[in-house]
């Protein structure tokens, strides 16, 4: 039989942070990289069996690292898990604290739609001047339009987090 003096919650096990929660750009990131691994893997077969590069693989393979760059960069600010340094974030009181989340959401849109921008009056210079691919001879544009959609989705993640910090007090 129990203590009626002793408290329960003392001796229970501190509660365990679940998994992360499942986010779009987890299922995108996953897609990407099985696409790169399979030109990867594309790679390596044709230069084994040929003795032959394949310039267009090697094209979309940087492509596809931009994007699941940008991808995986939208996951990591939507779960408040980007690069900071610990020491001067977590230590400090709470309106510290707050004050220094609100900075980094803040900078974090501010460069990303910045980074959209130029990747914008990249994407169209590439479209104005008819840049081809090195490659594939296709329309550059093609590659270079989505670094600004992309960035447009990390700073929108950002600004998520940004009025999360706002509403907490």
């Amino acid at each position: 039989m129990s203590d009626p003096n002793e408290d329960p919650a003392r001796d229970s096990p501190a509660p365990v942070p679940g998994p992360a929660p499942r986010l779009p750009e987890d299922w995108l990131g996953a897609i990407v990289m099985a696409l790169l691994a399979a030109i990867t893997f594309a790679i390596v077969i044709a230069r084994y069996f040929t003795d032959q590069s394949f310039a267009w693989t090697e094209e979309i393979s940087i492509s596809l690292m931009v994007v699941v760059t940008m991808v995986a960069t939208g996951a990591a600010v939507a779960r408040d898990r980007h690069i900071r340094i610990e020491l001067f974030c977590a230590s400090g009181s709470a309106r510290r604290r707050r004050a220094l989340a609100l900075l980094s959401s803040a900078a974090t849109v501010l460069a990303f739609l910045c980074l959209a921008g130029l990747g914008t009056r990249l994407a169209y210079d590439d479209f104005r001047y008819d840049v081809t691919s090195p490659g594939i001879g296709v329309a550059q544009w093609w590659y270079t339009v989505w670094l600004p959609v992309l960035s447009l989705a990390v700073a929108a993640r950002a600004m998520q987090r940004l009025i999360d910090a706002w509403r907490t007090r």
